[in-house]
């Protein structure tokens, strides 16, 4: 990981925000384009991407989406042959997915959302191809999720990570891979921002997002928001956490309250011990929040696809961008801190401890199912 000056980065809220910024890049790409992404959904959303896709393949520009396997496993192929038609080149990271296999590598999935347009300008968050209102429950309120837009020098590392992981996979699967085109380095922003790309894989830099986040928790002074839809800290990250609040550090956990499936009941059998040390846990309950993000003190932020628990930071390729900005910090802590304000309940420490027994019971043994699961699958870590 280094540190990058002269950038400008853009923080994007929600699909409303992200998909036109993200349609109009397409529009006035010119020579090359990639896109990365966990879930591509054929809803309006992802109908009103592949639209902008095949055209911008039909004027001659060279196009890479890259797809997971399994969080685009029900994309039609029809829609993929159409693609392909128009000339865009579509690859799906491990597409064999075998429900009963405990090996490592089925959990190894592309979760990161990246994407690059000419070497010039990039996107990196957590938000998929997939529309704000496609919820579960047929909620009113979209979900809550977040990207940035990068301008400047740290391009050039974005656009080479997802060229490079283009040209390794196209080899595994005995694709041709033809010749990157020669484009300009982006452009050096005076008065920018100081900002990293950062990156979870399985081979180079398998601990690089969390060690960012444990670095950030060190030296906090103040205060410290995490915004995380899935929480499962293991030993490390919840020490670091008591040690903040230890030594006078506000800590508040922004988290989903609304359960989406039933292995996030884990994130509940950490509660106890966080709320014992007086960390602040608030659970949103507005609609589905898959945020992950966090700001530290007024000099640190960071938005991406990485969750706090084992599969992100242990097993997924993810993708962070780190921002040391005061401007950029105080929109994301503003943002966060209206979210705690209005859309969110506070978790009481009293009440957490004298009911809720069920849950609590319910939690420790989705808790120790999701230690056995990364047990087999061959994780060393220790939670």
């Amino acid at each position: 990981m280094r540190w990058e000056a002269g950038n400008h980065i853009t923080l994007l809220r929600n699909g409303a925000e992200f998909f036109p910024a993200l349609a109009a890049s397409i529009e006035a790409a010119q020579r090359e384009i990639h896109i990365q992404t966990y879930i591509y959904e054929l809803d309006d959303t992802g109908l009103m991407i592949g639209e902008k896709l095949k055209a911008a393949a039909a004027r001659g520009v060279a196009v890479h989406l890259l797809l997971d396997g399994f969080g685009s496993r029900k994309l039609a192929p029809t829609f993929v042959l159409e693609l392909e038609a128009f000339g865009v080149k579509v690859m799906f990271y491990r597409p064999k997915i075998s429900a009963w296999s405990f090996k490592r590598s089925r959990l190894r999935r592309l979760h990161r959302k990246v994407s690059v347009f000419d070497g010039q300008h990039a996107y990196v968050g957590g938000i998929n191809i997939i529309d704000d209102m496609n919820v579960p429950s047929n909620l009113d309120a979209p979900r809550v999720d977040y990207a940035v837009r990068v301008d400047g020098p740290l391009v050039f590392s974005i656009h080479a990570s997802v060229r490079n992981l283009w040209r390794r996979l196209a080899w595994m699967h005995l694709r041709e891979v033809a010749a990157y085109p020669n484009l300009p380095a982006p452009a050096f922003i005076s008065n920018g921002m100081r900002a990293a790309f950062v990156v979870r894989d399985n081979v180079l830099h398998r601990r690089d997002i969390e060690r960012a986040y444990l670095k950030a928790i060190g030296k906090a002074r103040t205060d410290i928001i995490i915004a995380s839809a899935y929480f499962v800290p293991g030993k490390k990250f919840r020490q670091a956490l008591i040690e903040a609040a230890r030594r006078g550090v506000r800590v508040r956990l922004l988290l989903q309250g609304r359960m989406e499936y039933w292995l996030m009941f884990a994130t509940h059998e950490v509660y106890g011990v966080l709320l014992r040390h007086g960390i602040e846990i608030y659970e949103y309950r507005a609609s589905f929040m898959h945020s992950k993000v966090a700001v530290a003190d007024n000099r640190w932020a960071t938005v991406g696809s990485s969750n706090i628990d084992p599969f992100s930071l242990l097993l997924a390729r993810e993708a962070n961008i780190l921002v040391q900005d005061k401007v950029f910090n105080a929109e994301l802590k503003a943002d966060l801190e209206k979210a705690i304000a209005e859309k969110s309940i506070k978790v009481r420490p009293e009440d957490w401890s004298r009911r809720h027994v069920f849950k609590r019971m319910f939690s420790w043994v989705v808790y120790m199912v999701v230690r056995l699961m990364i047990g087999l699958v061959g994780s060393k870590e220790k939670h």
